[in-house]
């Protein structure tokens, strides 16, 4: 039933994070609420873990990649999106720029996971990213003012990538590493380095508004437990292109969810370059019903 239903249902809350992410960072800087959030999923697993001590022990030899995961699928990928919306990156936009990932992925997952990539494949990586550049564009205007910030877009292709490395770190050492205590590790490791990087670089000026505590709370639950534990189950099922492949879904419903929360409007051209986007990635992605996947 889970294996069923667990793509849908990853898409959906996935999704939704960039929606929580726009709802809270008016009322906290976006380091600050990931060291936050993270610091209580960890807070929380390790709760559990302390009732699960025997099927789930925390040693030496699964901290540094479960460390390694956690700065890169959780530190890297949230810093850049959190940071690019926090500078004006429109949640759909942010959410296209990081759909991305299941091309990174194949490209990578061909090299270090033996998982075959093919001319098709490449022809689908030029045109996604044909589209994303048809999308983002026409936002930024030839008088050097933009709508959105260099550094917001140059934040999400950070997003982009430490999501891409993440999830091949998870596929290639995740199924050695017990679910809760691993993903522990991942949440304390990135709470402590956002927490750095806080205080390095931003004012502690956080509002414990009702908005702020609703979507902390629906990103550490949603977001933090179920879409994450989702993934590493996704993982564990089948190979990290066709898993990431979800993600080209993703923009389209963060879209949709995106129209009715805040009234981000999509104009012709970026529906032709999403389309175009969500074409290329499903050339990428068309080859895992034609391959076994090997891990």
């Amino acid at each position: 039933m889970l294996k069923r239903f667990a793509p849908s249902l990853f898409v959906i809350l996935w999704s939704t994070g960039f929606i929580g992410v726009k709802y809270g960072i008016p009322y906290a800087p976006p380091f600050y609420f990931i060291a936050i959030r993270m610091a209580i999923a960890a807070l929380l697993l390790f709760i559990a873990i302390a009732f699960l001590r025997k099927s789930q022990p925390i040693t030496r030899p699964i901290i540094w990649p479960s460390t390694m995961i956690g700065l890169t699928l959780h530190g890297a990928y949230l810093g850049g999106c959190f940071f690019a919306v926090s500078r004006g990156m429109p949640a759909g936009v942010a959410a296209l720029i990081v759909s991305l990932q299941p091309v990174l992925v194949s490209l990578f997952a061909a090299r270090y996971l033996d998982e075959p990539l093919n001319a098709r494949a490449i022809f689908g990586l030029i045109l996604g990213l044909v589209g994303l550049f048809v999308v983002v564009i026409p936002r930024v205007n030839a008088s050097g003012t933009t709508q959105i910030s260099l550094i917001a877009i140059a934040a999400s292709v950070i997003g982009l990538f430490g999501g891409t490395a993440g999830t091949i770190l998870q596929k290639k050492y995740g199924g050695a590493i017990p679910t809760l205590a691993g993903t522990s590790i991942q949440y304390a490791a990135t709470a402590g380095v956002l927490l750095i990087l806080a205080l390095i670089f931003e004012q502690p000026h956080i509002q414990w508004t009702p908005k702020f505590i609703g979507a902390l709370t629906w990103l550490v639950l949603a977001l933090s437990f179920g879409a994450i534990l989702l993934l590493f189950f996704l993982l564990s099922q089948g190979s990290a292109a066709s898993v990431s492949s979800l993600y080209y879904l993703v923009p389209a419903a963060t879209a949709i969810e995106a129209y009715f929360f805040f009234d981000e409007h999509i104009s012709p051209v970026s529906l032709l370059g999403t389309l175009i986007t969500v074409v290329g990635v499903w050339l990428v992605v068309r080859k895992q019903k034609e391959t076994p996947a090997t891990s």
